[in-house]
């Protein structure tokens, strides 16, 4: 994941056609590994690798921010080995790839709960961050352990327990103050969400935060994702007209 990476074909965007966020929704790791003979977790392995050609992309085309959806809140109900799989495989990504992401600039952010977390998890999370705070390039930023709606009942919260407090008034809340409480309060709305395997959902992904968004369902499985797939998402977004309410 060099930021010197080969570009092979001359690909132009003016920078207004290019979206400072995206998101992806990594998926199909599993039925790319079963259609092949293989076992679900090699699916995962295969899908780490598609990361690294993503954020590759990424730097570039010096996007400002990636959120990507790495583990749901919802994926602990996955078999155990599948689980452990993908838990080692962040792991190891974080051990190997750091040094990369310091040289390139990248800042590495962790979403999502970490209540319940282990410690070897809360350490993995603890180093990425503290390792790349300096860094003011791309922003990664990794939903992990992510479910939107425990982000918005979180937010909803941490408002109620103010206003019971004394500390802010009823009248006091809107949108601003809301989106300031999320785990994204530092981040701009995603430009334009990005799924693959065919899949045309959100799967409780951002859900406050799409509400503009432009969305982009690819057919392709997670672990073919590559550097054609990455102009494909740009051309497909440089050519949408956003209105965000207004008639443009």
């Amino acid at each position: 994941m060099d930021s010197a990476l080969a570009k092979s074909t001359p690909i132009e965007f003016t920078p207004d056609q290019l979206p400072a966020h995206i998101g992806v929704i990594m998926d199909g790791n599993g039925r790319w590994a079963e259609e092949r003979g293989k076992h679900r977790t090699e699916g995962h392995r295969a899908g780490v690798d598609a990361l690294r050609r993503l954020i590759a992309c990424a730097i570039e085309f010096d996007i400002k921010y990636l959120t990507i959806f790495s583990f749901s809140s919802e994926n602990w109900r996955r078999p155990p080995d599948e689980v452990n799989t993908i838990l080692g495989l962040m792991k190891k990504f974080v051990a190997s790839d750091i040094g990369t992401f310091v040289k390139n600039n990248v800042r590495v952010r962790i979403l999502g709960s970490r209540d319940g977390l282990n410690s070897s998890v809360l350490k993995m999370i603890k180093d990425a961050e503290d390792r790349t705070q300096h860094c003011t390039g791309l922003r990664l930023n990794v939903a992990f352990n992510y479910g939107s709606r425990t982000e918005l009942l979180d937010a909803a919260k941490a408002i109620a327990a103010r206003v019971a407090n004394g500390d802010l008034d009823l009248n006091d809340i809107d949108e601003n103050m809301f989106t300031q409480s999320l785990y994204t309060a530092d981040l701009p709305d995603p430009d334009v969400i990005f799924r693959t395997s065919g899949e045309q959902r959100l799967s409780n992904f951002l859900l406050w935060q799409a509400a503009y968004s432009e969305f982009i369902f690819s057919e392709e499985y997670w672990p073919d994702f590559d550097r054609a797939s990455f102009l494909s998402l740009l051309d497909s977004y440089a050519g949408r007209k956003r209105r965000f309410g207004s008639v443009g």
